[in-house]
């Protein structure tokens, strides 16, 4: 995968060196045995070709091999295989973003390996902290931190672009209460986060998934807000919105079966103010969607 996703033009062909002069002259000597078209293109094959680094680099192939960046699978296979919600997208990785991410990711990046607990007070030097799963380009999650410098926010995706393009926001503006987790949510709260150590989580627009068979890789299922209630503190807030009428149901059903949560309204929230309106919610909404907000918060342990 190329980190600048225009397309090469392709460069003229290089001129023979001597060496490559005399080594056409030893294969045509009297005593050589005449190459097939086979035996050179299997010669073709074989050569090494020097690295491009503007070439689109092929799936399987890291986009950081040199730990610079977020890993392609940062768990890999120390943790179980099971039904995700999302999908890793890491193509279209602009030159800007991707040199975020060179120059940021080592201060303000962490890949979730599950491997160690995270120390969330030493990271956000004594702020409480906000977990947000799935944040898109971040831009609203840069306007939230940015209207909140004292909370901190750890912002969790697997969208490459969108990471880099957090942490140069974040750059831009300041803003040193965000911290970008590449990988699981469910293996960083599971294996990274302490007990009670989350003062709110945000899910905005998450994948519906809209179809019933695919209804199981939802991220709001009773499992996962059962988890996510054990990392959160008293009084702490969870907040979800979404664009899918049915998945809001379903959200409300799930968080008001989870006995540690107590829903802040009467069924939906009205739009809190520090939600901002993203790009995506205003084209969703010039569609006629209707966007739910569900305010829940943990109850006293």
């Amino acid at each position: 995968m190329s980190e600048n996703p225009a397309t090469p033009e392709s460069s003229p062909a290089p001129e023979s060196s001597p060496a490559a002069e005399s080594g056409a002259a030893a294969e045509s000597g009297p005593d050589a045995t005449p190459l097939t078209a086979t035996d050179r293109s299997a010669e073709a094959a074989e050569a090494p070709v020097p690295r491009d680094d503007t070439r689109p680099r092929p799936r399987t192939e890291p986009m950081f091999p040199d730990g610079t960046g977020p890993a392609a699978d940062p768990a890999g296979s120390h943790h179980e295989r099971r039904i995700r919600s999302f999908q890793p997208r890491r193509s279209r990785v602009s030159p800007g973003q991707a040199d975020a991410l060179r120059r940021l990711w080592p201060k303000w990046g962490l890949d979730i390996d599950g491997l160690s607990r995270i120390d969330l007070n030493e990271m956000f030097e004594g702020r409480p902290v906000i977990l947000e799963i799935g944040f898109g380009m971040g831009e609203a999650t840069a306007q939230m931190a940015a209207a909140d410098p004292d909370t901190g926010i750890l912002a969790c995706d697997v969208h490459t672009p969108g990471q880099g393009n957090l942490l140069g926001l974040a750059e831009r503006n300041g803003l040193s209460n965000i911290r970008v987790a590449n990988g699981d949510a469910i293996i960083l709260l599971r294996e990274m986060l302490a007990p009670a150590s989350l003062a709110g989580l945000r899910v905005y627009f998450p994948d519906p998934w809209p179809k019933k068979r695919h209804h199981k890789r939802r991220l709001i299922q009773p499992e996962f807000i059962a988890l996510a209630s054990t990392r959160l503190a008293p009084g702490a807030l969870v907040h979800c919105a979404t664009d899918w009428e049915p998945y809001a149901e379903q959200m409300l059903d799930v968080l008001s079966a989870e006995p540690s949560l107590e829903n802040l309204h009467s069924g939906y929230a009205p739009r809190p103010d520090f939600r901002p309106l993203t790009k995506f919610e205003g084209q969703g909404l010039d569609k006629g969607h209707v966007v739910h907000d569900l305010l829940f918060r943990r109850r006293p342990a």
